[in-house]
């Protein structure tokens, strides 16, 4: 079966205007927060990164609205400090506008993807992953897909988020099967699913939560069996001036020692706690 994979358009611009356009007119654009150095090349011990603005406890838009915060901003910071740079984790649109900054180098790094084989031409990737996440099925609490595997969801109306990975084989497999619409932002999603406007949604579990319980969204459910299982890794650009071999060295072993701490429990624990204190 051919891909039909559909985005909206222009039918969705203005449900979506209330939330979504206010962040990407406050998102930075990463290539003016580089620092020059005197001879006008890059100064490689200040970078910039970015990551998915919808994606707590991990990442979110701090009320300055140039800037993320979260577990993984957290984190990216504690390599910077082990690996002798300054990272700064701005905001600089939605996921789909973040992982085209890497592309043209106007961003350094992102704090957090999943591994597939697209994203290989234009970034590396960082070993080990910092953290592993459970995507999931959302639907309303009054329908029951009895979901068991990816081949319950043909024929089957979904909802994503533009631009999201969800597994590199998970993805082949939806492009080639399933009819899954997309839209700008995981907010509107899920107000999409509680209106009866797709039959379910995928994304990944405590994002999903967090999001729900903070629009008042109760009328939906997850189901125990996740879609994937995936790692997310931090990645630097093809494209940015600092993409040596001798930083990647660094931000590796940077990398493998928080890692080998588990330093990522903490700092979870406490991007839940700030979530929450952010949104009440």
């Amino acid at each position: 079966m051919k891909s039909r994979i559909v985005p909206l358009g222009m039918a969705l611009g203005i449900m979506a205007s209330f939330a979504f356009g206010a962040n990407m007119a406050s998102a930075t654009d990463g290539v003016e927060d580089f620092v020059m150095a005197a001879d006008g090349s890059r100064d490689c011990t200040h970078l910039v990164a970015s990551g998915n603005p919808d994606y707590p406890p991990y990442l979110w838009i701090s009320k300055d609205g140039q800037t993320l915060e979260g577990a993984a901003t957290q984190f990216i910071k504690r390599v910077g400090e082990l690996s002798g740079v300054d990272i700064r984790v701005v905001h600089s649109g939605s996921w789909g506008r973040v992982q085209q900054h890497m592309r043209d180098g106007t961003i350094d790094l992102i704090a957090g993807a999943f591994l597939t084989v697209p994203r290989l031409d234009y970034m590396d990737y960082f070993y080990p992953a910092f953290q592993g996440t459970r995507t999931v099925i959302w639907t309303r609490d009054n329908l029951d897909l009895n979901y068991r595997q990816w081949s319950d969801l043909v024929g089957v109306e979904g909802l994503t988020v533009i631009n999201n990975s969800f597994g590199q084989n998970f993805d082949t497999y939806a492009r080639e099967n399933l009819t899954i619409r997309e839209v700008p932002s995981l907010e509107q999603g899920l107000r999409m699913l509680a209106l009866n406007r797709g039959e379910y949604l995928i994304y990944e579990e405590f994002p999903g939560k967090a999001f729900a319980a903070r629009e008042n969204i109760q009328n939906i459910r997850s189901y125990p069996i996740p879609v994937s299982t995936e790692n997310l890794y931090l990645t630097m650009s093809h494209q940015s001036a600092c993409n040596t071999g001798a930083l990647r060295g660094r931000i590796a072993k940077a990398v493998f020692k928080l890692v080998s701490e588990g330093v990522m429990s903490e700092l979870l624990e406490a991007g839940i706690r700030d979530w929450g204190e952010t949104t009440n």
